[in-house]
């Protein structure tokens, strides 16, 4: 249950993917790492639940993945910190805070971990953005302006989409080798160490957007 006032949830009451017809999401991941040993980049875009249960049941099968690309954490930047404003401290980030032992596990498994922290995904939907994909009439357009007004924020920041963006352009964000430590209170702590994460500190929003815009737009 999520405690933002934004809620998908009366659009999933209404049966349209009812639970039945799911396998449990744990069997189904361990089930294709099997089967594509190596060939998986797995996308973490909120608490890593799910990834704490699959390296608990098997964390053998686990490690065969070829990496995992994560949005969370707050390495050198806190929310707001937006590298032109006022400096703000590194501070728990959502994703991290709201499943500390699996984010723990996450970064002690072996895999190859990309971290797109709050330092890089605090990317602004501003006015001139969001008009231009609001008139699209596209079935992906309409469904971001309902979620746009879901939302209730003037301008939305888009960090989750960068996690993504990664993987089809690195050069959007770049990533320097850093060892990572969760602490019990969600921070991600920048320690000296043997690296256990690959971590952008900053990312281009330009080259961003105009790779983002485009493509949504489509």
């Amino acid at each position: 249950m999520t405690k933002n006032p934004m809620s998908q949830r009366g659009y999933g009451e209404e049966g349209h993917f009812a639970r039945e017809s799911h396998g449990n999401a744990v069997d189904f991941l361990l089930a294709q790492i099997r089967k594509y040993q190596g060939q998986i980049t797995l996308i973490g875009i909120g608490p890593l639940g799910n990834l704490g249960e699959a390296i608990d049941r098997d964390a053998e099968t686990f490690r065969k993945l070829k990496r995992v690309v994560l949005m969370g954490g707050s390495v050198r930047r806190g929310y707001g910190d937006l590298g032109y404003t006022p400096p703000v401290a590194p501070m728990p980030e959502w994703n991290i805070l709201n499943d500390n032992p699996s984010a723990q596990k996450l970064f002690a498994s072996g895999v190859p971990v990309f971290v797109m922290p709050l330092d890089s995904t605090q990317l602004k939907l501003d006015e001139v953005k969001r008009a231009f994909l609001f008139s699209q009439a596209t079935a992906v357009t309409d469904q971001l302006t309902v979620l746009y007004h879901l939302w209730g924020q003037q301008t939305p920041t888009l960090f989750d989409p960068m996690a993504v963006a990664f993987v089809l352009r690195p050069e959007l964000c770049p990533v320097q080798g850093m060892h990572i430590r969760v602490d019990e209170k969600g921070y991600t702590r920048e320690e000296a160490g043997a690296v256990n994460a690959q971590v952008c500190l900053d990312s281009n929003p330009d080259e961003f957007f105009k790779f983002y815009l485009k493509r949504v737009a489509r």
